[in-house]
């Protein structure tokens, strides 16, 4: 049985569900402040986004982020009082978890942008948790190379070093960057995450319980350090699709690029490229899917879900 079909929403449901116009009727007054060339720059490869889209999608959820962001800075300052502390300012930390493919960097970078225009100008910073993979060379030896993406390819402790740090209201707290050309870790190069307002954290597998330590003990889950959380959802089907599509549109542009870790492919025929992507598909990005990512769904504060066309269709907030 298909898992999202077995997780129909009963009646009592730990969700409100909103149909794409009853969630953008949420906006009010919110104002739009990007432009179609804001878009351009953020969206990413084969993940379009439209002005329609950010209208009836990301303002609201502008405004409802802007209210718990609000609301949870109101609660630490009132803590602060009670407990005569002066411990500075700690970051509201938003994941986005979902499938690869499903958009999660261009609702990441979207989200990003309308935040920092916010009428008080926060400062939002990004990180993806792909710097926190382990390098190339280490998931080679450890016979990974297969699965990576799935948890046993990332060094978890690292990424759980890095976000108690930044939670604890630390300086300039350093993250790995990951290159998509190179496929790999760039030695030596770090994104520095300096005390800002907010701070979103996209992953695969943001959302995922962490597995247990040889000693048998559970540490704490990456989510645990999360504000609010995002899961983008989409089918299957639709997400074979778009994987394809942007497999063989990278074929014709970054694969040709010398320094590409999939430059060999860039000389295939369309029938060979395409086979290529789906094999990929199905035994990399589907089976890591099912396995671990999507099990995370219902973790999730906010659930959007995608329809054939890259518009979001529906959206589910969890209740308070």
């Amino acid at each position: 049985m298909d898992e999202r079909a077995a997780s129909t929403l009963p009646i009592f449901s730990p969700y409100h569900r909103f149909s794409r116009a009853q969630w953008a009727a949420l906006r009010a007054d919110t104002p739009l402040t990007l432009s179609i060339d804001d878009l351009t720059r953020l969206q990413s490869i084969n993940e379009p986004i439209t002005l329609e889209e950010v209208i009836a999608i990301y303002l609201p959820l502008s405004r409802l982020l802007a209210l718990y962001v609000a609301a949870t800075q109101g609660l630490f300052k009132a803590t602060q009082r009670f407990l005569g502390a002066e411990d500075g300012k700690v970051p509201y930390i938003i994941g986005v978890a979902g499938s690869v493919a499903a958009g999660k960097s261009t609702l990441a970078r979207v989200m990003q942008a309308l935040l920092a225009r916010w009428p008080n100008t926060p400062r939002v910073e990004l990180v993806t948790t792909d710097g926190f993979l382990f390098p190339n060379a280490v998931l080679e030896s450890e016979g990974l190379m297969a699965k990576k993406g799935f948890p046993e390819s990332y060094d978890g402790a690292a990424l759980l070093r890095f976000l108690s740090d930044v939670k604890a209201g630390r300086r300039a707290v350093a993250a790995p960057v990951y290159s998509h050309l190179t496929y790999d870790i760039v030695p030596g190069d770090t994104v520095v995450v300096d005390r800002p307002d907010i701070l979103i954290v996209e992953g695969l597998n943001v959302l995922l319980p962490n597995r247990r330590a040889k000693d048998g003990r559970t540490s704490a889950f990456v989510s645990d350090f999360f504000d609010f959380s995002i899961y983008l959802d989409a089918d299957d089907d639709d997400l074979e699709r778009w994987y394809v599509a942007r497999f063989m549109r990278l074929r014709e542009t970054s694969f040709r690029d010398p320094r590409s870790y999939f430059k060999k492919y860039a000389e295939f025929s369309d029938d060979e490229a395409e086979a290529t992507a789906r094999k990929i598909w199905r035994e990399i990005n589907l089976a890591n899917l099912h396995e671990n990512v999507l099990p995370t769904r219902q973790r999730a504060n906010l659930v959007l879900t995608k329809g054939a066309s890259h518009r979001i269709e529906e959206v589910e907030l969890r209740k308070l």
